[in-house]
């Protein structure tokens, strides 16, 4: 697993290899030749390189890749808002000095005109204007060359982030590079996984800088770990043919109402493509001719239901008495919000059952706590285990912030460690959607490959509940590390999405194509954990 560092927690390591010998001289220096190789690495003709560099130590990173380049022939220009013997930075200053006199060539402050002309002819560009440090939005003269340079087409390699980006939220306020490759320094921010983040930085690869680095990163603590295909080999479900319908583990999909039908539908269908061997709905009986005709595969059993087809308090017992006879029981999709769908959820968590609760049920746990799950830790302490699985609204629901809910891949993860560091037990994982999902237990937060814009559509989190239910089913309901379990549950989602685009395109992926394509999804992406290819590229 990659580790992910906040800002601040880079910046510690940063200090600590100081103390260890590496200075930051000799940091800012490798950081600049890791850039220079990996321009020259890009393939084609490397001919003529142009550095558009700030004047922090962004910059100074750019001027040491200027220098390098030129050192292996490279026609180089520095682009620069001052002259180099201004720059106010000690060690940026000279950076700039030293890259000058060893022949690289500089333009100051040049024309809108200018600068297009000059990007018109460069083979690339390396964007070293603002760093990691950079937060709200870009001023003059960075506005103008940002713009200047999207609008050129040249191939764009970004240090450390793009320029416009905050590395920490993922957001950009106004102009932002739109980078082909970022080379990030000393670890992975969370900036760059989410959000704008996902558009704009390209290919990711991480530079070291230092051989202590990977011990002083682990040691300040990765806010989360981005996975890579072997950390997915333990959570693998065993392949064998000694089996039947009730090995292979049982879903109970509790949901449905005469306004959503289809969620629990596409819930259990899902489930079942997941690999579970009997899957089970349990609607209200408003709505189960309809669902009996919508999935003929799936036994369908009718709950007590009011005139609104919602489920009342009278489907308590039979809920509980079906999940006892289930491997996993989902609840939610679909369910809407009620005394009695309040009354059903708060049956199942105290149950001692492995459950995953989506959508409304989700709604249902932040009416029952007041909006603020982590005060009421005793609802999700349980000795099974317990997924939730909330988009960034309804986190925001489960931790009192209805009206400014969690805005950024951090904010997900500090929401959801609320809920998770209340509870204290390692049965509970917190599946928070968005641009990146993460997968939060108590131990660590797992970062799944993110999907395409393809999943943002309705309906798509009931699939991804019936895929965390189906492989939890098959897994027998126990599973040792749960974060990471999850995490695979979500890449198999997003492998079912891309597969959906092949048949029906970007833009014409419905919920429901994805999930006729999870169980081709997992077989692909188990293959290619169980025997992976040396020159597969991600």
């Amino acid at each position: 697993m990659q580790p992910v560092l906040n800002v601040e927690d880079i910046k510690r390591v940063e200090v600590s290899l100081t103390r260890t010998g590496v200075s930051v001289s000799e940091l800012m220096h490798r950081a600049g030749y890791a850039a220079a190789q990996e321009v020259l690495n890009l393939g084609g003709t490397i001919d003529n390189v142009v550095v558009l560099a700030g004047m922090g130590n962004n910059g100074g990173d750019g001027w040491v890749a200027a220098e390098a380049l030129r050192s292996r022939s490279v026609n180089v220009k520095v682009i620069t808002p001052i002259e180099p013997d201004q720059i106010s930075g000690d060690l940026a200053r000279q950076t700039a000095q030293r890259a000058v006199r060893s022949g690289v060539s500089v333009l100051v402050g040049p024309s809108k005109t200018e600068l297009a002309d000059l990007l018109s002819t460069a083979d690339a560009v390396l964007d070293c204007m603002l760093g990691t440090g950079f937060h709200g939005k870009v001023r003059a003269p960075f506005d103008i060359w940002i713009e200047t340079l999207n609008e050129s087409g040249a191939r764009v390699l970004a240090v450390d982030v793009p320029s416009g980006l905050d590395s920490q939220t993922g957001h950009a306020e106004s102009a932002c590079v739109i980078a082909d490759m970022t080379v990030t320094m000393i670890a992975l921010k969370p900036g760059l996984l989410a959000d704008a983040g996902r558009d704009v930085c390209g290919s990711i690869v991480v530079a070291p800088l230092a051989e202590q680095t990977e011990r002083l990163v682990v040691d300040a603590d990765p806010v989360a770990w981005r996975t890579d295909l072997e950390d997915y080999l333990d959570s693998l479900p065993a392949q064998q043919n000694d089996v039947d319908k009730f090995s292979r583990g049982s879903v109970l999909v509790v949901g449905g109402s005469s306004r959503f039908p289809g969620a629990a539908v596409m819930a259990a269908r899902s489930a079942a493509r997941a690999g579970a061997g009997y899957v089970t709905l349990a609607v209200p009986e408003a709505i189960l001719p309809t669902v009996q005709i919508q999935c003929p595969e799936i036994p369908a059993v009718g709950l007590p239901c009011d005139e609104e087809g919602m489920l009342t308090e009278d489907a308590v017992p039979l809920v509980s008495e079906l999940a006892g006879m289930r491997t996993v029981t989902l609840v939610g999709p679909g369910m809407r919000v009620s005394g009695g769908t309040v009354a059903v959820t708060s049956a199942l968590i105290d149950s001692s059952l492995p459950l995953i609760v989506d959508a409304d049920a989700l709604n249902c746990i932040a009416r029952l706590t007041s909006h603020n799950l982590p005060d009421f830790p005793e609802v999700t302490r349980r000795s099974a285990p317990l997924i939730l699985t909330p988009h960034r609204r309804e986190l925001g629901r489960l931790v009192g912030r209805i009206n400014n809910p969690p805005a950024s891949l951090v904010e997900q993860l500090d929401a959801a460690r609320k809920i998770i560091w209340a509870d204290g037990g390692s049965e509970l994982v917190v599946v928070a959607k968005s641009t990146a999902t993460a997968c939060v237990g108590v131990q660590k937060a797992v970062l799944p490959k993110p999907g395409s814009a393809t999943l943002a559509t309705a309906g798509s989190g009931d699939v991804l509940a019936g895929v965390l239910a189906g492989r939890l089913a098959l897994a027998g309901g126990v599973v040792d590390d749960l974060p990471t379990f999850c995490s695979l549950a979500c890449e198999v989602h997003a492998y079912a999405g891309q597969l959906a685009v092949e048949k029906f395109g970007t833009r014409g992926v419905m919920a429901s194509d994805i999930s006729e394509a999870v169980g081709l999804a997992a077989d692909a992406l188990e293959e290619q954990i169980s025997f992976p290819v040396e020159t597969m590229t991600e």
